[in-house]
Parts: C-alpha cells; sequence; structure tokens
C-alpha cells in the first residue's frame, strides 16, 4: 500500500507532464503505421516501383534511430527537452501535411527522414523525462507510454483506409501476363504501363504522368485528418513550457526536481534501494550510448559467452522486430496480390488488425511477465512466429486465414523485445551493454528487413512474401537456440534476485515501436 500511495501521490503532483508525455507517444504510434496501407497510393503519386518506395521505408527507419542517438542531446534540462518535443511533434504534423504534394520518390524519402528524426527525439527524450519522474516507479507508466505507441500505430491505417484507391491509378492492364514475376506482382495492374513491351517490371520506373484522378486525391485527406488529429500534441507540450514558464529566457527551477524530491522524502531509507540502483545496471536507453557503453573498459577479463550473448540476442531482435516493419509495411500489398486478390478497403484493415493485437499483446504480457520467465515467453513468442508463418504459407489462398494470422502474428510478436531484454539482462546480471546492443540490432533489423522485402517482392511475386516471414522467423528460433547455448555456457557469478529486476527492466523498456 505504501507503494500505491507513493505512485498516486507522484502522479497526481505531475499528472501534466505525464499526459503529456504519453500524448508526444501517440504521434510516435500515428507516424510508425501509415506507410503500410497506403504503400500502393503512394507509388501512384511518386510513380515509383516497390524498391524505389522501399527506400522511404529505409529513411524513416534510418533517421529514427539517428534521432534517437541525437535526442540524449536535450536531455540536460527540462526546457531542452520539452522545446525538443515541442519541435519533434509539430514537424509529425508538418510531415502529414506535406506528403500529398511529394510527386518524386526522393522528396518523399526526404520527407520520412525527417519525420524519423523527429520521432527518434521523441523516442528518447521523452522515455528518459518519465523515467526521471518516477526512478523505480516507472513500471507501470512505461507500460501506458507503450500503450500509446500501439494505439497511434492501430488509429493511423483506420483513417487511412476509407480514402484508400479502388480503381487503377494508371490506365491499361496491358503487362498482366508478360512475365511470371509481373503476373504475380499486383502493380502489373494497379501501376500497369502505358505500352505492351516484355521489358522486365522490376528495372522499369514509369515516366509518363499518370491521370490525376480522384484516388489520388482522395488519399491527401486521409494524410491531412492526420495532421489535425496530431495537433493537438504540441499544443500540449506548449501548454507545458507555459506553465513551467519555459516560454522565456527565465527559467524556472525544473519541474522534475519536485518529482526526484518527493521520492527522496518516501523511500524508505534502506540499503537495498541505494544498490538496486547501482552505476552497473543501466536499465534506461538513452543514457549511455552505443558509442561510449562499448568502450574496452568495460570488457575486461569478460568470458568469450559475454559476447555471444549480446550477439545473438541482438540478432533475434533483429529478426522479429524486422518482421513487425516489414509485415506491417507489406501485408496490405500482399493481400491486393494474387492469389488472395482482398478488396483495397478490407486489405487496408490488416496494418490495423496487426497493430491493434500488438497492442492488446503488450496489455496481456503486464500480468503475465510477473508469472512467466522471460525465457519461456520468448520461446513462446517466437516459436508461435514460425508456426504461424508456415500455416499461412500453407493456406496462401484463404483470405481468412490471412487476417487470423495477422492477430497471431501481432499477438506473438508483440512482447518479444522487453521479454527478450528482460532475459538477456538477467543472465549478464546487469553487467555490460545488453540494453543499448538490443535496441539498437532491433532499429537496425527494422531498416534492413524492410528494403530486403520489398526488393524480394518485386523481383520474386507476392508469395515471397511469406517464404521471406518463415525463413527469417526460423533464423530468429536458430539464434534463440544458440542464446540457449551460450546461456548454459556462461559462468554464474553473484546471485542476484531476477523477479524483480527481470520485470522492472523490461517495463522500463517496454517503449519501443
Amino acid at each position: 500500500m505504501g507503494c500505491d500511495g507513493r505512485v498516486s501521490e507522484l502522479l497526481r503532483r505531475n499528472l501534466q507532464p505525464t499526459l503529456t508525455y504519453w500524448s508526444v507517444f501517440f504521434s510516435f504510434g500515428l507516424c510508425i503505421a501509415f506507410l503500410g496501407p497506403t504503400l500502393l497510393d503512394l507509388r501512384c503519386q511518386t510513380h515509383s516501383s516497390l524498391p524505389q518506395i522501399s527506400w522511404v521505408f529505409f529513411s524513416q527507419q534510418f533517421c529514427l534511430l539517428l534521432g534517437s542517438a541525437l535526442g540524449g542531446v536535450f536531455k540536460r534540462t527540462l526546457a531542452q527537452s520539452l522545446w525538443a518535443l515541442f519541435t519533434s511533434t509539430l514537424v509529425i504534423s508538418l510531415v502529414f501535411v506535406v506528403i500529398p504534394f511529394c510527386h518524386d520518390v526522393k522528396v518523399l524519402a526526404s520527407v520520412m527522414a525527417l519525420a524519423g528524426l523527429a520521432m527518434g527525439c521523441i523516442d528518447t527524450v521523452a522515455n528518459m523525462q518519465l523515467v526521471r519522474i518516477y526512478q523505480k516507479d516507472s513500471a507501470f507508466f512505461l507500460q501506458v507510454l507503450h500503450f500509446f505507441v500501439g494505439f497511434g500505430a492501430l488509429l493511423s491505417p483506420l483513417i487511412a483506409d476509407p480514402f484508400l484507391s479502388e480503381a487503377n491509378c494508371l490506365p491499361g492492364n496491358s503487362t498482366h501476363n508478360v512475365t511470371s514475376r509481373s503476373h504475380l506482382f499486383h502493380a502489373s495492374r494497379v501501376l500497369g504501363q502505358h505500352h505492351s513491351t516484355a521489358q522486365p517490371w522490376s528495372n522499369q520506373t514509369i515516366t509518363k504522368s499518370p491521370p490525376k484522378d480522384a484516388a489520388e486525391n482522395h488519399v491527401s485527406y486521409a494524410f491531412w485528418i492526420m495532421a489535425l488529429i496530431n495537433l493537438p500534441v504540441p499544443l500540449a507540450v506548449l501548454f507545458l513550457l507555459s506553465k513551467e514558464r519555459l516560454l522565456t529566457c527565465r527559467q524556472r527551477k525544473p519541474l522534475l526536481l519536485a518529482a526526484d524530491e518527493l521520492a527522496l522524502e518516501t523511500r524508505p531509507p534502506e540499503k537495498e534501494d541505494t544498490s538496486s540502483l547501482a552505476p552497473k545496471f543501466q536499465p534506461h536507453p538513452g543514457q549511455q550510448d552505443l558509442f561510449s557503453c562499448c568502450q574496452r573498459k568495460n570488457f575486461q577479463g569478460a568470458p568469450y559467452s559475454f559476447f555471444a550473448i549480446h550477439i545473438t540476442a541482438a540478432l533475434v531482435l533483429f529478426m522479429t522486430d524486422g518482421m513487425v516493419g516489414a509485415y506491417s509495411a507489406f501485408v496490405y500489398s500482399y493481400a491486393v496480390e494474387k492469389p488472395l486478390s482482398v478488396g483495397h478497403k478490407a486489405a487496408g484493415y490488416l496494418p490495423s488488425l496487426f497493430w491493434g493485437f500488438i497492442t492488446l499483446g503488450r496489455l496481456i504480457s503486464i500480468p503475465v511477465s510477473s508469472r512467466v520467465r522471460p525465457s519461456t515467453m520468448v520461446f513462446v513468442n517466437v516459436a508461435g512466429v514460425v508456426i504461424t508463418f508456415l500455416l499461412l504459407l500453407i493456406f496462401s489462398y484463404n483470405v481468412i486465414f490471412l487476417f487470423v494470422g495477422t492477430a497471431s502474428l501481432g499477438l506473438f510478436l508483440s512482447s518479444t523485445f522487453p521479454s527478450m531484454l528482460a532475459y538477456t539482462e538477467d543472465i549478464l546480471q546487469y553487467k555490460g551493454c545488453a540494453t543499448t546492443v538490443l535496441v539498437t540490432g532491433a532499429g537496425i533489423g527494422e531498416m534492413v528487413l524492410q528494403m530486403l522485402v520489398g526488393s524480394v517482392f518485386q523481383a520474386q511475386g507476392s508469395y515471397s512474401f511469406l517464404v521471406c516471414g518463415v525463413i527469417f522467423g526460423c533464423l530468429a528460433f536458430t539464434f534463440y537456440v544458440l542464446l540457449l547455448f551460450f546461456h548454459r555456457m556462461h559462468p554464474e557469478l553473484s546471485s542476484v534476485p531476477s523477479q524483480d529486476k527481470s520485470f522492472g527492466v523490461e517495463s522500463s523498456e517496454f517503449y519501443q515501436r
């Protein structure tokens, strides 16, 4: 009861900043999931092929990683942090406004790179400020923060769906049977060439301007609605700046200091609380970047299994987080392809269904993670992903199972990242750089696998989308088995109470896309 009372008092005294930090992660989620269902419309708008439009995903994810690293620059004072959040959330609204005017894929990639920088800054700054307010009591608040990411990611495809094009954006269907590749690829139908040449589609870019039909104009409304929905978020940050009197040059005492004083006043005077936050335990991203983490002095005398655990755990998340990005990006394009040929409107619900079950899975994992070991949760998740992709491959002609399988994938992938992080930190007993390495590996996986799947999808047809999923799932399972092997080989150090700390790390890191 004492702990609950302390948390309630902290929330009461910091209600406005807490709601503000939650809302900026809604902006993060809103911006991360809209590309998938609008992919074909954006291809029509930019007259690009699938490998070309895949660079838009790459630019967003690369700059998200870069923005996460640069976000640490703004953590020193409350004023810097809030101004960074205000600028980032305002940039996201401006990006939504500008996207309909990007008729060149390079311009669109540049705009999405700017959005990625803003998202990365939000990812680092809001997470760290919330942790600073609640410190050891931040678990619940970070879980809610992560829920807002899923809520925004769920909402953006639903907004886009009514405005997706059902009609061909280019006239003609002359290349539908030119090659086996173009036969499988929906763009040969939707983005067909103007003439009946037998050139391979994979190296061809549309050069003639398509007619500006209603479909292209309609999808613009979706982006403008998202910009309008997101607009209250920078206003909320601006209101917090005003309340803290940080709009002028004279800065008032930082709000976070009051929270820190309250935490010190209500904390029992026991040495356990101090030791549990020893310098060797770095649970929060952004407090130690990749370069400072990977200094030689941190690894002196470490056994080979120490490095192997970092690498194999990062590779598991490289695959699983990469699958999250690739599946949400291309499931819509896969659904409207042969052999399924799902209608554009119905297919537009697939990304929302995927993100909806990711959000549901994250809520379910809160009580489950306190009763089930992280290693068991990771095993169930990775095995479930492999089985689901195999069933999707077997029943690839069944539209109903595509929806069922999408929900199943979202559920299994939802808690893989925090469970893997908790498990890895528990193995290493909170020594080393597991948090930094795993966050970096997951981000790179989202960036690389989206590019890879886009290229293979274009070259080999829609069926390759599921084949890639099976391969990535099997690789993730293989790397996890190797991680279990290196865990057994790793020398046991002094015993550390693992249950509480595992859950604490898992909760504190439950902020990723």
